[in-house]
């Protein structure tokens, strides 16, 4: 099985693999861990460690926190494989064997969300930029400019992309990072499903800038060219907290659309295991985005296309689909609707696993746009209502960055504002309801006034 890691080495060495500009390397920080294939060519990461306000309770996740890469505080995580008949006796001998050994937690693979069946599109990108409002938004000036807009997929074809706009496209290839063991330049990926994700997302937000990170493209024996390991994703997060640092704090903005997810628990720990993923809060990656949040990001995850109408093939979960990071409270859990705003039988009903109240809000999706996939293969799936809302977050960050209105605050309006879908307020169908540019707007307008 593969895993990853944990481990508290010495404050040098975590200080080390902390700072983006230094290097140190597995064999630095977990040399010689017995029954433990190491990955070499992944480089460790840091995972900041959740501080609780003075009297709080150390232990809870469920509080205000703050996260430390300090070196007295920060842990590292090493990637590695550890044979299925040893998994148990090695899970109790580490940490009796090596001390600095803290936890070892599910690497499940990752794959991309897009959707069962074959149903034609329903409307097309100009339905989906007229319910947006997009001309609205860009004459009140909100239209991505300076905002960074990272997409984890398969990577982007930036030609193909501009083609299909009719329009230019602004990639950021220095702030762009490719896992371990992934050639080709940001950008110039071949057509496929990170194509279509960057498409939809410079819907909302034209003059956005893309960062390119092919995560579900990392190399594994036995695997797709459409899947990866969780691992890629936790470094992923560790160089967009670095993007997201360098950024000044006054202006600080960075929008991360992530349409993939974990379909099947054998690739996890049980529920209950302290090494499993898809319903701990503990899990690395887990505290990894609640740190990225917590520094100013905006996060958005697809709910996953394993509604109970149309569920996706691999969905092997019985119930509950949207797990790990895809249902965390802090971040946006995006289900999908057509042009006609009736939720696609796909797109996966709550209760989430780690928060109960997902999907948050639903986008629009199964609309012809980026003919990534074909002139007549409709962009799909929550895959596309993801990166659509990612859009429109992006698109108000021009002028709302986080120093001005927290993640925590846009979830809020966004959850607030909100078009109703049913007679209940809040349900497992539609989340808070479908994303209205107007009165995110209307909102912001208040807001300004109120603070002014």
């Amino acid at each position: 099985m593969r895993v990853l890691i944990q481990l508290r080495p010495s404050p040098d060495l975590v200080a080390a693999v902390a700072d983006p500009g230094r290097r140190a390397t597995t064999a630095d920080v977990a040399d010689g861990l017995p029954g433990v294939a190491l990955d070499t060519a992944f480089t460790p990461v840091a995972v900041p460690r959740p501080l609780p306000a003075t009297g709080g309770d150390p232990l809870s996740l469920n509080q205000p926190l703050t996260f430390s890469l300090a070196a007295d505080d920060a842990s590292v995580l090493v990637r590695g494989e550890i044979a299925d008949d040893e998994l148990s006796t090695r899970l109790a001998l580490l940490p009796t064997l090596r001390p600095d050994v803290v936890g070892v937690f599910a690497d499940p693979v990752i794959e991309s969300n897009l959707t069962c069946g074959g149903d034609a599109p329903v409307g097309d990108w100009h339905d989906v930029e007229r319910l947006m409002n997009v001309a609205a938004l860009n004459a009140a000036g909100l239209d991505g400019q300076g905002v960074a807009l990272a997409v984890l997929d398969t990577g982007i074809n930036a030609a193909h992309v501009a083609r299909a706009l009719g329009r230019g496209v602004t990639l950021d290839a220095e702030r762009s990072w490719n896992p371990s063991g992934v050639s080709g330049r940001p950008g110039e990926f071949e057509v496929d499903h990170g194509t279509m994700c960057a498409f939809d997302a410079l819907i909302g937000a034209p003059q956005a800038s893309l960062i390119d990170i092919p995560v579900l493209l990392s190399p594994r024996p036995g695997g797709s060219a459409l899947d990866g390991l969780l691992s890629d994703a936790v470094a992923a997060f560790a160089h967009l907290r670095t993007v997201l640092d360098a950024q000044p704090a006054d202006s600080r903005s960075l929008v991360v659309s992530n349409s993939w997810g974990s379909f099947s628990p054998a690739w996890d720990f049980p529920p209950g295991h302290p090494g499993n993923y898809s319903d701990n809060a503990a899990h690395p990656f887990n505290l990894i985005v609640a740190a990225l949040d917590g520094a100013g990001a905006d996060i958005l995850f697809a709910a996953g296309n394993c509604g109970r109408e149309c569920k996706d093939g691999r969905c092997a979960y019985p119930d509950r689909p949207i797990g790990g990071a895809n249902s965390h409270p802090r971040v946006l859990s995006i289900g999908g609707v057509d042009v006609n705003n009736e939720r696609v039988g796909y797109s996966s009903q709550g209760p989430g696993r780690l928060t109960t109240r997902k999907p948050d809000v639903c986008a629009y999706t199964h609309f012809s746009g980026s003919k990534a996939f074909g002139d007549d293969a409709p962009d799909s799936g929550t895959s596309a209502a993801c990166p659509v809302a990612a859009g429109l977050v992006a698109a108000i960050r021009t002028q709302w960055p986080a120093s001005r209105l927290s993640p925590s605050q846009l979830r809020s309006l966004l959850r607030r504002t909100a078009e109703d879908r049913s007679d209940v307020g809040f349900d497992f169908d539609y989340g808070f309801g479908v994303v209205s540019t107007a009165a995110i707007v209307a909102a912001l307008q208040r807001r300004a006034k109120s603070v002014a």
